[in-house]
């Protein structure tokens, strides 16, 4: 089973205009709002992807009414730990041919929360997979992640993790399974530049060596991107095409390693897979579809370093 968690969802609220003039009353040329959060979008590209995945985490009042609902609407499965505060509402801003976001403030999650949370993996077993995604409120501590994965690999669950900054440089220690950091997280994680490809491969290299984490696949934007871990190392093409959409494009990264790996096993098919859903998802309005993908895939050349 294959289980997603967002501590910190969102409604996202994603408006277009022509220009956007400040001090001045703007009007959307088109709006929409949809079910947000890293580990969410995960589940989103899963089920377009044919797979189930049960989304974890917190969502509260009306606002988090709206992600139940609009998950039950797809089917998609949810068992989320109910808070008082509203979810938060991220606005993602497109005018004068740029993004903008403004992101809402997270609602608090208390000791007694976290630990109703944490009873959503009784019944995990071995063979199960859980994707930690996104940032964490700052109402937790920011070594949560880290207590997760060491307590999930004690139960032989495979961990997959997608976060960046003091979350991540505390939780790699734990040597989670898989991390997608890009190439600027990368860089932070380590305090020091990354110039080309050989830096990257070096400390994406001890991060599989010295933190034991199985698969790192380094993203790197239009560059493509780089993966290091028990299969060698290779460099991936990115397919070409116009970006539209940045939003979810690494979610689709990991849903398509996650879905590719679970069919064939073998890391190269996977970062393959990642590479090409993560550049679905950018150039499309929303999340990719499986045939989005798959369109992409050819374009995605491997090169082993």
């Amino acid at each position: 089973m294959i289980y997603t968690v967002t501590f910190n969802p969102a409604i996202d609220y994603v408006v277009s205009l022509d220009a956007f003039h400040p001090g001045e009353v703007n009007r959307s040329q088109s709006d929409y709002k949809e079910a947000g959060g890293k580990g969410i979008n995960v589940s989103r590209v899963l089920d377009r992807f044919g797979v189930q995945s049960t989304a974890l985490g917190f969502v509260g009042g009306f606002t988090g009414k709206f992600i139940t609902d609009y998950l039950t609407e797809m089917k998609i499965k949810h068992d989320f730990v109910s808070l008082k505060q509203d979810t938060r509402i991220n606005v993602k801003l497109k005018a004068d041919g740029e993004e903008s976001e403004v992101n809402g403030v997270s609602p608090t999650i208390d000791e007694e929360a976290y630990k109703q949370f944490l009873t959503k993996f009784d019944l995990l077993r071995s063979g199960d997979i859980v994707v930690l995604a996104g940032s964490l409120p700052s109402s937790l501590s920011t070594s949560v992640y880290k207590e997760i994965v060491a307590m999930l690999k004690q139960k032989g669950v495979m961990t997959i993790l997608d976060t960046s900054g003091a979350p991540l440089e505390e939780a790699i220690h734990a040597s989670p399974a898989f991390i997608k950091p890009n190439h600027h997280e990368l860089a932070e994680l380590f305090d020091t530049e990354v110039k080309d490809d050989q830096d990257v491969v070096q400390l994406a290299s001890r991060l599989h060596q010295e933190q034991q984490i199985d698969h790192v696949l380094v993203s790197m934007a239009k560059e493509g991107a780089i993966y290091v871990g028990k299969e060698g190392v290779m460099k991936l093409s990115a397919p070409k095409g116009t970006a539209i959409h940045s939003v979810g494009a690494g979610d689709s990264a990991v849903a398509g390693f996650i879905y590719s790996w679970q069919k064939s096993d073998n890391a190269e098919e996977a970062a393959k897979y990642a590479v090409a859903a993560g550049s679905a998802t950018a150039f499309s309005k929303t999340l990719c579809t499986k045939e989005e993908v798959e369109l992409l895939l050819s374009q995605v050349q491997v090169t082993h370093l």
